[in-house]
């Protein structure tokens, strides 16, 4: 039986305290990791502007977003599908998509990580990096992902 006011597994508002409950997270490092590794990945697949924002502290739904601006729709349904397979070999489960028909912005969600592929319009539009602009970016394009070379570039 359970009492008003806590959330359980089929209520609406249970995805609210699913970070805080720990059911479906992984290890920050391991979200860290995949949240790189789909930023490489988006930028193998011509992706453009690919940013990685540790919004670890900042959000209570989320870790890290990786936002990213696609050339075309099928493109960026591709590049989605591709970070939903490498996700999946990664050992994370899919908790949602969102904007996959239309293509002009679409939402995964590994819990941890948010993948955002945009078109350029909505991109510029929607201006995710504004909205959580004292996230800390990752510098994820180096070669070496020690923890040290991961921090914001505009550290001193």
């Amino acid at each position: 039986m359970y009492s008003i006011g806590v959330a359980y597994p089929g209520c609406p508002v249970f995805f609210m305290y699913r970070k805080r409950l720990k059911l479906v997270t992984k290890q920050n490092k391991e979200a860290q990791e995949l949240a790189i590794a789909a930023a490489k990945l988006a930028k193998s697949l011509n992706c453009k502007d690919i940013t990685v924002q540790n919004l670890v502290g900042k959000s209570p739904a989320t870790d890290y977003f990786v936002i990213a601006t696609g050339t075309s729709n099928r493109q960026i349904r591709t590049v989605c599908d591709e970070i939903s397979a490498l996700a999946r070999e990664m050992g994370y489960t899919r908790f949602g998509r969102a904007g996959y028909e239309q293509a002009r912005w679409i939402l995964v969600d590994f819990v941890d990580v948010v993948i955002h592929v945009f078109d350029s319009e909505y991109r510029d539009y929607y201006d995710l990096e504004l909205l959580w602009g004292d996230a800390e970016k990752l510098n994820w394009e180096k070669e070496d992902t020690t923890e040290e070379d991961l921090t914001d570039e505009t550290d001193g």
